[in-house]
């Protein structure tokens, strides 16, 4: 059995890696926003929304999700803790984020902005998923229409849900552009170099071999 200072340990490292991955996920999206170079999709999306309704970038990616959780109930998915958590932080840190970073001027300063945002962003994504709390909304969203529908792969479902989302963010206003598709082909190589480091073991199970009795009485 696991000493209990051990699981505390562990526990209190899940809880600020979780929050420390969702912060910097956060401040992932805010430099992608500010290289001006192109979004990942929901982001399109999301700063579509906010060009047409006047609400930051931050709270649409807050408000957005409320619904968003609300169509994980037909799919019968649960929130978890994280789920919660990346529902509030994601959004509060992009909007602190946007209010603090100096505008991109430059060229060379955009491409900073972008070629950070996606390494951040495959760093936080890391942490927080390696937290082990639950999956964020829109993650939560594809993996429980997969599992709802199982015929459906992962890979369909994901790329038409942001096929989707790209599409009605770039009618919106929001902003596609080479950003968009390096982050296509940049974010899952580096969530499989990331992931790994990150995930916290989970905590190991008591034995359930009995111990060796003697033979002789």
């Amino acid at each position: 059995m696991e000493p209990s200072g051990n699981g505390d340990r562990r526990l209190t490292r899940r809880v600020v890696q979780l929050f420390a991955g969702l912060v910097l996920y956060g401040v992932s999206m805010a430099f992608m926003v500010e290289s001006a170079l192109g979004l990942n999709p929901w982001d399109v999306f999301h700063q579509g929304l906010s060009k047409v309704t006047g609400i930051s970038f931050g709270w649409v990616v807050i408000l957005l999700g409320i619904p968003i959780l609300l169509l994980w109930i037909p799919l019968r998915q649960r929130p978890g803790f994280g789920t919660i958590a990346n529902l509030v932080v994601v959004g509060f840190a992009v909007d602190g984020a946007l209010a603090v970073l100096p505008a991109g001027g430059t060229i060379p300063a955009r491409i900073g902005y972008l070629v950070g945002g996606i390494l951040l962003n495959g760093l936080a994504t890391g942490l927080y998923i390696g937290s082990r709390f639950g999956p964020g909304p829109r993650d939560g969203l594809m993996t429980g229409i997969v599992g709802r529908f199982p015929r459906l792969s992962i890979r369909l479902v994901r790329t038409a849900i942001e096929l989707l989302v790209l599409g009605v963010g770039f009618l919106l206003g929001g902003t596609v552009g080479i950003g968009t598709v390096a982050y296509a082909l940049a974010i899952g190589p580096l969530v499989h170099v990331f992931l790994p480091w990150c995930t916290v073991a989970e905590r190991p199970s008591r034995s359930l071999t009995a111990p060796a009795v003697s033979a002789v009485d």
